[in-house]
C-alpha cells in the first residue's frame, strides 16, 4: 500500500470518525440543516488547524521536556489503547449534550472528541519520527485529506443516521475502536522494542 494512502487510513481511523458522527448528531440535534453544515464546516478547520500543528511542532515539544520518542511512543500508545478499549467495548467517550450550544465545533467536538489524547499522541509520534520534507508534505496532506473526509461524513450525518440507524453507527464506533486498538498496540510494540536495543 502506497504511503500517502496508508498515512491517510491511519490518520482517519485515528480521528474515530463514527464515533465523533454519532456525537455530532447527538449534539446538534436541534440544529437546521444550515447550522448542523456551519458547524461540520467548522469541525473540520479546528481538526486541521490542531492537527497540524501538533504534527509539525511535536519534536519541538520533545526536545523541550527532554522526552525521548520510544517512551512516548509506549504512553502515546498507552492513552490511544485505552480509548480504543473504551469505543470498542461500547463506552465511548462521554458527551454532555445539555453543554452550551453556541462552542460545540471547536470544544467538545474538535478537541477532544475528534482529536482526543491519542489523536493527539499518534500525531506527535508521527511528526516526530518524520526523516525528510516529502514525507512531511505527504504526511501533512494526508492529514488535511483525513480531516476534510471526516468533515464530509459531518456534512452527510443525518444521510448516514438514517440508512445506518443509530445501532449501525455504534456498531462502526466499535470496529473503528478494534482498528485503533491495533494500531496503538503497533505503536506501543515500536517503542518497547526501540527501547530495550538502545
Amino acid at each position: 500500500m502506497a504511503p500517502f494512502v496508508q498515512s491517510y487510513l491511519k490518520l482517519f481511523f485515528i480521528m474515530t470518525p463514527f464515533f465523533v458522527v454519532s456525537a455530532f448528531l447527538s449534539l446538534t440535534q436541534e440544529y437546521d440543516s444550515t447550522k448542523r453544515i456551519k458547524t461540520a464546516l467548522k469541525v473540520t478547520l479546528a481538526v486541521v488547524v490542531s492537527g497540524l500543528a501538533l504534527y509539525l511542532f511535536g519534536k519541538y515539544i520533545f526536545d523541550l521536556f527532554g522526552i525521548t520518542i520510544d517512551a512516548f511512543r509506549i504512553g502515546a500508545g498507552t492513552v490511544l489503547f485505552l480509548s480504543a478499549l473504551s469505543m470498542a467495548s461500547g463506552a465511548g467517550k462521554k458527551i454532555d449534550a445539555g453543554e452550551e450550544q453556541d462552542d460545540i465545533a471547536v470544544v467538545p467536538l474538535s478537541i477532544p472528541i475528534a482529536v482526543g489524547p491519542g489523536t493527539i499522541g499518534a500525531l506527535l509520534v508521527m511528526g516526530a519520527g518524520v526523516q525528510s520534507t516529502r514525507e512531511q508534505l505527504m504526511a501533512c496532506a494526508a492529514l488535511v485529506l483525513a480531516a476534510l473526509t471526516l468533515g464530509g461524513l459531518l456534512v452527510m450525518s443525518s444521510g448516514i443516521k438514517k440508512v445506518l440507524g443509530k445501532r449501525g453507527l455504534n456498531v462502526l464506533s466499535r470496529l473503528t475502536g478494534l482498528f485503533v486498538a491495533s494500531m496503538a498496540a503497533q505503536i506501543i510494540f515500536t517503542g518497547v522494542k526501540n527501547f530495550l536495543l538502545n
